[in-house]
């Protein structure tokens, strides 16, 4: 698995998504409750970026119709969204925050 670097870990404020693009892909990279999250950054509901919505609960809410996914696992667990986005693995090193496109979910 290929980790790139997507931005600084003094970057991330605690529940602000901070949206990346990683080879065209866009995404949102969240710390939440102590972890680190990448999520695709589009709804798959509507084609508006997760990065404006609001993070709560290891959830991160589409400001557009409020759908909220879960950060872990990229699934839907309210309308008017029903499929899952992808989620990526993300880790920290040192300073560096690094996301693989290798799909989790």
């Amino acid at each position: 698995m290929t980790f790139v670097r997507v931005c600084g870990a003094d970057e991330l404020e605690e529940d602000t998504p901070k949206r990346v693009e990683l080879d065209g892909t866009p995404i949102s990279v969240v710390h939440t409750e102590g972890e680190l999250f990448a999520i695709h950054d589009i709804c798959s509901h509507a084609n508006v970026s997760l990065a404006e919505g609001e993070v709560d609960d290891c959830h991160i809410e589409c400001w557009l119709h409020g759908s909220r996914f879960d950060l872990r696992s990229g699934k839907p667990d309210s309308l008017p969204a029903t499929r899952p986005v992808p989620v990526y693995p993300v880790k920290i090193e040192g300073d560096d925050v690094l996301v693989s496109l290798t799909q989790e979910s």
